[in-house]
């Protein structure tokens, strides 16, 4: 009986198990909490809310969506940088577009909680987030 295949899989497994782990622990000091997702008219598209919190001092890791991402700052002092632009510091009641694909990081710079309202337009069925490498 030839084993490979179930020793592949079996590797294939811990190594999915381990990168999501990774990708947790990457996280740390951040939370989405996803408040709604609809279809949207055009084909192949969803929209995506979320409030994301990030912690005092926290930065999130570069990151990119697959389609464009709305931001209202809600609470804080947030420092967005867009790979190719200079860093933005916003506060509560500021706005951020950011375009598709567009490679970028948040960090928490105030002293308190720092949150935004995320608005995701993307495509469906797509990972809403791919860490940079």
């Amino acid at each position: 009986m030839n084993t490979t295949p179930i020793v592949a899989a079996a590797v294939l497994i811990a190594a999915s198990g381990f990168a999501l782990h990774m990708a947790q622990a990457q996280l740390s000091g951040t939370r989405r909490i996803d408040l709604q997702r609809h279809d949207l008219s055009a084909p192949g598209r969803e929209v995506i809310q979320a409030r994301v919190e990030i912690d005092p001092g926290v930065t999130a890791p570069r990151h990119w969506h697959p389609g464009e991402e709305i931001i209202y700052v809600l609470e804080g002092s947030l420092e967005y940088q867009l790979d190719g632009k200079p860093p933005v510091t916003l506060k509560a009641g500021d706005v951020l577009f950011v375009p598709a694909g567009a490679i970028h990081s948040a960090k928490n710079v105030g002293s308190g909680p720092g949150a935004e309202l995320a608005t995701y337009v993307v495509e469906k069925g797509k990972p809403l987030v791919v860490t940079a490498e």
